[in-house]
């Protein structure tokens, strides 16, 4: 087998496989670990579907978590950056009209929330504006339930990068891996609304001076200088100017009406909602 066929048979393989996630609480072994295990709490609509909240453990410096999935995969949702607790995460499909447009530079319009009690036992998930209220599991079912399960990353492979848009409602979209390793695979869409179509790209240019995505239709260069102007060029003579969109403002827009993302799964408590 030559070195080619090797490497491509190597990236198919890790392109279907996915990289198993320890918990907090490892296999359990030691008391710390069984103490982390039995402090985690674990709440069920009744469909089976199960929200895996994880405390913080100062003592060992670990963060607090938060998991979703069903009984037999749980996924890690990722955790909000800033001061937010995991039970807060960032799921732009669901719109919280009365959450604060800027806390700390977060809009909380667009975060949802799992909410979990243990002195009472009680567990409430709240996307956007909507609330359901949960069961939380008995410590031995839901120990159990911790054990057999198996961990995995979050889904979640692209995430926002750049919005823009024509005078005539065009719209040109940018997003990029969502991991540090991948953050430089950049994917672009062009078209109206609900209707943007993925371009071939062919090549990508990225410096201090902005960036230039080639693809087989034309450039989409963005700069850094806010004082020039986005453009779109299409040809030897065919240049269009493009306004920027501000990302952070607009991402119910870009994951419920462009259409990129429709039917994704984000690896969130309201997956399922």
């Amino acid at each position: 087998m030559t070195f080619q066929r090797i490497l491509t048979v190597a990236l198919l393989l890790g392109s279907s496989t996915t990289a198993a996630v320890e918990p907090p609480w490892g296999k359990a072994e030691n008391l710390g670990q069984r103490m982390h295990l039995e402090a985690t709490s674990v709440c069920t609509d009744g469909k089976g579907h199960y929200f895996v909240s994880v405390p913080r453990e100062d003592t060992e410096n670990l963060e607090d978590r938060l998991y979703y999935g069903d009984a037999k995969q749980l996924v890690e949702v990722p955790r909000p950056q800033g001061f937010l607790s995991s039970e807060n995460f960032l799921d732009p499909r669901f719109y919280n009209r009365h959450g604060t447009p800027d806390y700390q530079g977060r809009d909380l319009r667009v975060y949802s929330e799992l909410s979990a009690d243990v002195k009472e036992r009680t567990c409430s998930l709240r996307c956007g504006e909507t609330k359901v209220r949960l069961e939380m599991l008995p410590g031995a079912e839901a120990r159990e339930l911790l054990r057999k399960a198996t961990y995995a990353p979050n889904p979640q492979k692209y995430v926002p990068h750049a919005l823009l848009r024509d005078s005539k409602g065009t719209y040109y979209y940018v997003d990029k891996g969502s991991s540090s390793s991948d953050s430089r695979n950049f994917r672009v869409f062009i078209g109206p609304r609900g209707d943007m179509k993925p371009q071939k790209m062919t090549n990508v240019v990225s410096d201090s001076e902005g960036e230039i995505f080639t693809t087989k239709r034309g450039e989409l260069r963005l700069v850094i200088d806010r004082a020039q102007t986005p453009m779109w060029v299409e040809g030897p003579r065919k240049e269009v100017s493009l306004r920027n969109v501000p990302v952070e403002q607009n991402l119910p827009l870009i994951y419920n009406e462009l259409g990129v993302y429709t039917g994704i799964r984000l690896g969130t408590p309201c997956d399922d909602q």
